[in-house]
């Protein structure tokens, strides 16, 4: 097939779904459409092309919770797609699109398209397949050429249902892909590889704590004992602040080989000191100030009612000894005879 815009062979009809929607009909960009759900149905007919799908599967996933036997808005969509693509189902127009209407549903022919989806899924495949026969550069160049296509997440700033299960799926296949760079990267010791993977991934998932071990025992190698740290609280914020959970213990467990002394808890300081005391048993400076000063021997005592005194009990105090008091009598008398 010939294009119109540049006369060279090649696909009449170009899709990108990765990142921002981009639809190109013999080479020139489709950028108005007819009606706001021509453009939904259409993405939805590529990713499921050559199916039939009935008009309840496309009301459920385009028009949620409307009802497919009251509503035209099917119908509409459906004749402006027509329109904008020229997709007549008897007689398509150079692009070769057919919008067909069979059996109480719908089918989408397209000849000679391009779509970055299903590239970027075979590429993944055959990355995936190459890796786990042992192949590692036919893996690393289809799984490169893989992530190359993936511009960004599937038709982005779109929440349909059906779009961000699509945008899971594609971003797990994503993150496979980087998986099996980031660990043939490391076998090479290719740290400069290892670094771009690695962004690549946390750009996808900023929670992924493979990754930042990866990093830190990347740094850990190179003595960059600095940048190991630097990952580790990047990591450890991320994961507090976003998902209110604590790094794993592994990745802990690593912090602490790289960085023995960050095993070991530091000093605290004294405000620290007097709050663990409190926690650990000490009572804190509030309840010690609302205790009652300590009782002098001989005061009343407190009872357990504060209006109420109970006296104290009276102190014998001791008898004198008349025997020593005669014994120093008789030592005067003598002394002064």
């Amino acid at each position: 097939m010939t294009t119109a815009a540049n006369g060279t062979a090649g696909p009449a009809v170009r899709v990108r779904f990765l990142g921002d929607f981009e639809l190109t009909v013999n080479g020139t960009p489709v950028q108005r459409w007819r009606a706001g759900k021509a453009r939904g149905l259409f993405q939805y007919l590529v990713v499921h092309r050559g199916q039939m799908l009935t008009r309840d599967r496309l009301y459920a996933s385009l028009w949620p919770g409307a009802d497919a036997a009251a509503g035209s808005s099917l119908k509409v969509a459906a004749h402006a797609l027509r329109r904008v693509l020229d997709a007549h189902p008897d007689r398509p127009g150079d692009s070769g699109i057919q919008l067909v209407y069979r059996d109480f549903g719908y089918v989408l022919h397209i000849t000679g398209l391009w779509s970055d989806l299903d590239r970027f899924q075979e590429l993944v495949h055959t990355g995936l397949r190459a890796a786990a026969a042992g192949d590692a550069p036919l893996a690393r160049t289809r799984l490169r050429a893989a992530l190359g296509l993936y511009g960004g997440e599937f038709l982005r700033g779109e929440s349909a249902d059906w779009v961000v299960e699509q945008r899971e799926y594609l971003r797990a296949l994503a993150l496979r892909a980087l998986g099996v760079l980031r660990a043939d990267a490391e076998a090479r010791e290719d740290f400069v590889e290892l670094i771009e993977v690695c962004r690549r991934t946390l750009e996808i998932d900023r929670h992924h704590e493979e990754t930042y071990r990866a990093l830190m025992a990347a740094h850990g190698r190179r003595g960059e004992l600095a940048c190991v740290r630097r990952w580790y609280e990047l990591c450890a914020r991320r994961m507090r602040d976003e998902l209110a959970v604590a790094p794993g213990q592994e990745t802990q467990r690593l912090l602490a080989t790289l960085i023995p002394a960050a095993a070991r808890p530091a000093a605290p300081a004294p405000a620290a000191a007097s709050a663990f005391a409190s926690v650990a048993g000490a009572p804190p400076a509030t309840v010690r100030a609302l205790r009652p000063p300590a009782r002098r021997a001989g005061a009343p005592a407190r009872s357990a009612d504060l209006r109420t005194t109970v006296p104290a009990r009276p102190v014998r105090r001791a008898r004198p000894d008349s025997r020593a008091a005669a014994a120093l009598a008789r030592a005067a008398d003598q002394a002064s005879a």
